[in-house]
């Protein structure tokens, strides 16, 4: 019960009207050393409850003790505008009893309307990277003050080249801060030089990495002969398949506004997210899928993380996640807080290989699938290597060492190239690349020549 950790009665209020009854692992895990006012390093899967973790302990913190006079008391780094709506919202519920004011920083908002919001001196920041370091180039916010500093997918900023940004911030905070940091691996390959100097003595906390495994989803592929192909196969598990809400992932937005013209064509009710659409149609198309207006959203990696809408239990990688990690972000949109969830691959011949490294870095043995009244000419490989990936066949291979024998035998009629430095450099020390024929040279000086 959340009530074991001696919270302020406003945010166990405010606990209760979630119907939040029992505490997550992370939540157990983190709350008692935050409260003890430790910096914590934790590494947890998405969906799991961490951003209660470290709103609740602080949160409570700032309610005991004395507000400062001027400047925000904590700051919250996120990587993307989705993600740091997502924890505005959070942030509303938990906070809800109290007195305590927010801002939200990031892009999408115009400069002059957050220089504003700066001015009232709210407690809380929630931001972006790269708006908050403009709003610090240009003198508005103050960290002076600071006493709590928050980042959460600090492996998300990396990926998306934030660290700089991220460090010249953290040197504009309090030195006398507390720091949590969130990321879903520890063991990324920049994490080491972002915590240096950032925490002191950090008790890192490790629950769920990336490579366990999601227990309560079931993860299937499906083989596809091309985009068309794959296309009629979205359409045909939409139809077929019982949800409420489904996600589908393609990795280009490109790829994501093609598909969504065919899905909608189909007559089915969805909406398409990508970098490329302003923030107010973000905004619109994430609250319809939230009112049920819609209950398919087609999307790029941007909205991979972020993004929690109940009901989702459906998620459909159009294009194979490009890593590992990708994959886990994808398919943790689905069977979040311990709900069952169905996360299917699209497999054409090209992303053989690229599925079976992503199953075997993350341990996961896919559930092949196969719809009949959508069968393609592409059965999966011939033959598989003990790997996983797709093996070539002895006609494969002789047809490859036919094709090697004759371009070698095309090879050795092919005319040597006369160039114009060789012709340049003849009767000097240089030596031409290729023999050229000899032709008289004009009059002149006789070339320098080395004493014997």
């Amino acid at each position: 019960m959340f009530s074991e950790f001696d919270l302020d009665k406003r945010l166990l209020k405010a606990v209760d009207k979630l119907g939040f009854e029992k505490p997550t692992p992370v939540q157990t895990a983190t709350i008692p050393p935050a409260l003890a006012h430790k910096d914590l390093l934790v590494s947890s899967e998405t969906g799991s409850g961490k951003t209660a973790a470290f709103l609740l302990p602080t949160l409570h913190q700032m309610l005991v003790k004395a507000a400062p006079e001027t400047g925000s008391r904590m700051l919250i780094l996120l990587p993307t505008r989705e993600l740091a709506r997502q924890v505005m919202k959070h942030f509303k519920q938990l906070a809800a009893f109290t007195h305590l004011k927010f801002a939200l920083i990031c892009g999408g908002e115009t400069f002059k309307f957050q220089r504003a919001m700066f001015r009232k001196n709210p407690e809380v920041i929630i931001a972006t990277p790269g708006r908050l370091l403009e709003h610090i180039e240009h003198g508005t916010p103050d960290f002076e003050a600071l006493e709590f500093l928050i980042l959460d997918e600090a492996d998300r900023m990396l990926d998306m080249g934030l660290s700089e940004d991220v460090l010249k911030i953290v040197s504009c905070c309090n030195v006398d801060r507390q720091t949590l940091l969130f990321s879903a691996t520890l063991n990324h390959r920049g994490l080491s030089k972002m915590m240096a100097g950032m925490l002191r003595e950090p008790e890192a906390i490790r629950l769920n990495s990336v490579r366990d495994r999601h227990q309560n989803i079931r993860q299937q592929i499906i083989v596809a002969d091309d985009s068309l192909h794959k296309g009629r196969l979205t359409d045909w598990l939409l139809s077929n398949e019982t949800f409420d809400k489904a996600m589908i992932f393609t990795n280009t937005r490109i790829q994501a506004d093609k598909l969504g013209s065919y899905l909608r064509s189909r007559g089915q009710r969805m909406g398409v997210l990508h970098g490329d659409l302003e923030q107010d149609e973000r905004n619109r198309i994430m609250q319809l899928l939230r009112q049920g207006i819609i209950n398919v959203l087609v999307a790029t990696d941007v909205a991979a993380r972020g993004i929690d809408v109940k009901g989702v239990d459906l998620v459909i990688n159009f294009d194979m996640a490009r890593s590992g990690k990708e994959h886990v972000h994808r398919i943790g949109r689905t069977g979040r807080a311990g709900e069952e969830g169905l996360a299917i691959c699209l497999i054409s011949p090209q992303e053989w290989n690229l599925m079976s490294s992503v199953g075997r870095y993350l341990r996961i043995d896919f559930e092949q699938r196969m719809i009949e009244s959508q069968l393609g000419k592409y059965k999966g490989p011939h033959k598989v290597k003990a790997s996983g990936k797709a093996a070539g066949t002895k006609k494969e291979k002789e047809k490859d060492r036919e094709k090697k024998e004759r371009q070698k035998k095309k090879g050795k009629e092919v005319k040597i190239k006369q160039r114009h430095r060789d012709k340049k450099n003849i009767g000097k020390r240089r030596k031409p690349t290729v023999q050229i024929e000899d032709k008289p040279t004009p009059s002149g000086f006789k070339p320098l020549m080395k004493k014997k």
